[in-house]
C-alpha cells in the first residue's frame, strides 16, 4: 500500500507577483526550490494564509536570490501581491517507508522571502 504524505514545504512567503496573462504556474525563487527540494514542472498546493484559497498548480523556476513568489494565470485570480501563502508538496511512499520519511521543510523570511 501506498499513501501521499508532504514531501516538501516553503513556509509563509509573500506573493510578489500575480501575471493574469501568463499561461499558469507558480514562479518561485531558484534558491528556495533547492532549499525545499521542489523542482521545477512539480505540481504544489498554494494555501493563501490571508483568504483561505487553496489551489494546485505546477512550479516554474524563478531568478536565484530574487524572492519571487508569483502566481500565473487562473491562479492570480486566487492571490494579491503581498498576501502570505504556503507551498506544499507531496509524495506517494509505501507505507512503511512513509513511517520514517522525514519531508523537507524550509521557513524563510515572510518579508524579503530570503533564507536566514
Amino acid at each position: 500500500m501506498q499513501i501521499e504524505v508532504l514531501k516538501s514545504k516553503i513556509h509563509r512567503v509573500k506573493v510578489t507577483g500575480a501575471d493574469l496573462d501568463y499561461v499558469g504556474s507558480i514562479t518561485i525563487d531558484e534558491d528556495l526550490m533547492i532549499a525545499a527540494n521542489i523542482i521545477e514542472g512539480e505540481k504544489v498546493q498554494v494555501l493563501n494564509i490571508n483568504n483561505g484559497e487553496r489551489l494546485e498548480t505546477y512550479v516554474i523556476t524563478g531568478g536565484k536570490g530574487s524572492g519571487t513568489i508569483s502566481l500565473n494565470g487562473p491562479a492570480a485570480r486566487r492571490v494579491q501581491p503581498g498576501d502570505i501563502v504556503i507551498v506544499v508538496s507531496y509524495c506517494l511512499l509505501d507505507f512503511e517507508e512513509a513511517k520514517s520519511f522525514k519531508p523537507t521543510v524550509i521557513f524563510p523570511n515572510s518579508e524579503t522571502n530570503q533564507l536566514a
